[in-house]
């Protein structure tokens, strides 16, 4: 296991990283303290990050393996792990699989997506590989159809399914579409996005005897984040200590947050990186913590997953709870928000998914769009406020498929957040 101490991390990322030694200019030479040290500016860090002129880089790149990153927004950026930092990665992230729920001989589908660079697939893969307790791998793949998936799901006896949850939900669509389901299968293992209650009902007509639970919170870039906890709420994780150091950041102050169920912004720190120095790196998620002595936290969403439609901020996750209130016949199975701009207005476009077989009567789905309409507006009364004033328009609500939902075309992940408006005039 090669886990370095704080201390030397930053003395190597000063003595070798140029964009660390410019941001650590300011420091006392002997700094070794995390909370001494500032957060890194992840627009600062990309543009240093570069494929050429790299500054972030601690030596030159001749022995590592490359992968693209930037979630389902902004431009491709690029990570970078050596042989022995990837071992490292996918060892330890394989040993909180058994913590997820693998068992010794579970066949394992792994649906992530391979290719362009993009590392879930071959992390998964790996991970289950290097994981403590055998098992068998089915490396099928995101991107495979869903005719050749399920006969192969079916074939090899899956027990365990893992990819996004837009990838399952779109898959435990097609069950349902036809009349099937897949009993024989024990866990579905998500990550890469939220799952939300309405993609459980979902996933249960199509899976009725499987679990669902986090396989763990990764990124290709910041890292190891956190190791599944069991029990009800798979939102739930704890730091993988000694690997990496997380923090919970105050989201106006930047002051770290000590007490649970307080909001913040999370920020990692990687002590097995020292290629591509991940020091006190905002991980672009909001969690809080359900058991501060513990190190357990509770992840809220992406922090970009938030959305201003003219003066009114909303996040995605805001809108899940309305949903759930409002949705008492556990109609919807995935949601998306889409804002555009007509009339020198912005829009909010609620688009919410059914099941096949539901949404067959339009009177329900009228009831329970007004009942979304009116929930939303209780609980930001600023959004009807400005509506009132001609701000915004009133919010719209479009029935689709869990299919129509709109995925990032290289990692299949739902988007959240579609911003349609025009950059230009």
């Amino acid at each position: 296991m090669v886990i370095h101490q704080l201390s030397d991390l930053i003395r190597h990322a000063r003595d070798h990283s140029p964009f660390y030694a410019d941001l650590y200019a300011s420091l006392k030479p002997d700094v070794d303290c995390l909370l001494d040290l500032p957060v890194v500016d992840q627009e600062e860090f990309w543009a240093a990050n570069a494929l050429q002129g790299n500054r972030v880089l601690t030596a030159p790149l001749t022995e590592a393996t490359v992968f693209k990153t930037g979630g389902t927004t902004g431009a491709p950026k690029f990570s970078f792990y050596t042989r022995d930092e990837w071992q490292e990665f996918v060892t330890a992230f394989g040993a909180g699989l058994v913590e997820a729920g693998l068992r010794s001989g579970h066949r394992v589908a792994d649906l992530f997506y391979a290719g362009e660079l993009y590392a879930s697939f071959l992390f998964v893969l790996d991970s289950l590989a290097h994981a403590p307790v055998g098992n068998v791998r089915l490396p099928i793949g995101g991107s495979a159809p869903l005719e050749s998936t399920i006969p192969a799901l079916r074939d090899f006896a899956a027990d365990v399914v893992a990819g996004t949850p837009t990838t399952l939900c779109r898959l435990a669509e097609q069950l349902i579409s036809t009349g099937e389901q897949l009993p024989a299968v024990e866990l579905l293992f998500f990550g890469g996005e939220a799952l939300f209650s309405d993609q459980r009902r979902l996933l249960a007509a199509a899976f009725p005897h499987a679990e669902v639970r986090s396989l763990g919170y990764a990124s290709v870039d910041a890292g190891l984040l956190g190791c599944p906890v069991p029990g009800s709420d798979p939102r739930t994780h704890r730091a993988f200590t000694p690997h990496s150091v997380v923090e919970i950041l105050d989201e106006s102050t930047g002051e770290p947050i000590s007490e649970a169920g307080r909001p913040g912004r999370v920020v990692v720190t990687s002590l097995f990186r020292t290629l591509m120095p991940v020091i006190r790196y905002p991980a672009g998620d909001r969690a809080e913590w359900t058991d501060p002595e513990a190190g357990h936290f509770r992840i809220l969403g992406r922090s970009e997953e938030g959305v201003r439609v003219g003066p009114v901020a909303l996040y995605h996750q805001d809108v899940q709870a309305v949903l759930a209130a409002a949705d008492r016949q556990g109609l919807v199975v995935g949601s998306q928000l889409v804002v555009r701009r007509w009339d020198g207005r912005d829009g909010l476009i609620l688009r919410l998914a059914t099941a096949p077989g539901d949404g067959e009567d339009p009177a329900r789905l009228s009831a329970l769009a007004e009942a979304v309409a009116d929930g939303l507006y209780a609980a930001r009364p600023h959004f009807p406020d400005s509506v009132a004033k001609r701000f915004v328009h009133p919010l719209a609500v479009e029935w689709v498929r869990h299919r129509d939902l709109a995925v990032n075309s290289r990692s299949g992940k739902l988007i959240r957040v579609l911003d349609e408006r025009p950059t230009t005039s």
